[in-house]
This record gives structure tokens, sequence and C-alpha cells, in this order.
């Protein structure tokens, strides 16, 4: 499996509209934010938010990108990269955030993915970057130390313990 990480353009958006109604499909909540903030369905002005980076007291600069297999030619996942942190980044989010569709979960793509994230973040010069997961997460957990997070502590937010990871790029 050939991964490689791509921006939304229309070429992709067969790619897109598969992986993301294989994805509502199972009603579970959809990570990144960033890939579920509007409906894909009106694809310019899903690919326009996509590319819309905020800068106010709750939005940072951002890139998003989706995460192609390039021998079968599906999307198999998204990551959205924030290229700084506010507080509420630094206490729940961090600096990547990353999914995988349904179907194509358990492969290792997790941890494939994210590697090449910390790739975009190294070119942005973000150099220690947080990433944070819930802690029944198992699996996202094991994706982000076998990127060489180190556990920094455990929080609390809204009712659910988060698990901050700190890589160094």
């Amino acid at each position: 499996m050939q991964l490689k990480l791509v921006k939304l353009t229309a070429a992709y958006k067969e790619q897109l509209f598969e992986m993301m109604d294989e994805w509502y499909g199972t009603g579970e909540k959809i990570i990144p934010y960033a890939i579920r903030k509007t409906d894909y369905h009106n694809f310019d002005n899903y690919a326009a938010a996509i590319e819309e980076s905020g800068n106010s007291k709750d939005l940072v600069p951002d890139s998003t990108f989706f995460c192609l297999d390039t021998e079968r030619n599906i999307f198999v996942g998204a990551v959205n990269i924030r290229h700084y942190l506010n507080e509420a980044l630094l206490l729940n989010g961090g600096h990547i955030g990353d999914g995988v569709r349904p179907s194509e979960r358990r492969k290792g793509i997790a941890t494939r993915m994210i590697a090449l994230a910390l790739q975009e973040c190294k070119k942005l010069g973000i150099d220690k970057v947080l990433m944070v997961c819930d802690k029944q997460n198992i699996g996202s957990a094991k994706s982000i130390i076998n990127n060489g997070g180190i556990l920094e502590n455990e929080v609390i937010v809204d009712g659910a313990v988060k698990q901050r990871y700190w890589i160094h790029n």
C-alpha cells in the first residue's frame, strides 16, 4: 500500500464521496472535524471550506490533507494540521487531528498517515508536535507512540479523559 497526502481537488471528488458516504453511514463522529464542518455534497463549497484557514480566538491557520492509497486510488483517511496552538488546542486538539475511514482501520494506516503529517509539520517549522486522543482510543494512542509520541499527561475535557502526547519532530 502506497500512501501520500494530497490536497483536495476536483480530480479527487469521487474518492471523497466514497469515503465520506462510508463514514457517515456508520453514524460515528468523523475526525478530523475539518472534513465534516461543511456538507461535502456541494463539492465546490466543500473544497473552498477545506482551504479556508481560520485566524480568530477559536481558530488558527490550518492545512487539511487527504490520505490517498495510490495503488487502489482511494482515500483512506485525512489529517488536519494546525500551524500553531491556541489555549484550547493546547489542552485538547493539538497540532494534528487524524482519522481513518472505518473500512481501512487496523491496517497500520494511522501510523503511516501521522508520519506523513509530521513531514508536513516539519515544512511548517513545527519541531515539537502535540497530539491528543481519548484515553479509550488505544489504536490512536499506539499510532502516536509509534511515531515517537511521549505521554505528557491526561486531562479531563467535557467528562472524557484525554491523553496529551508530544512528538519531537
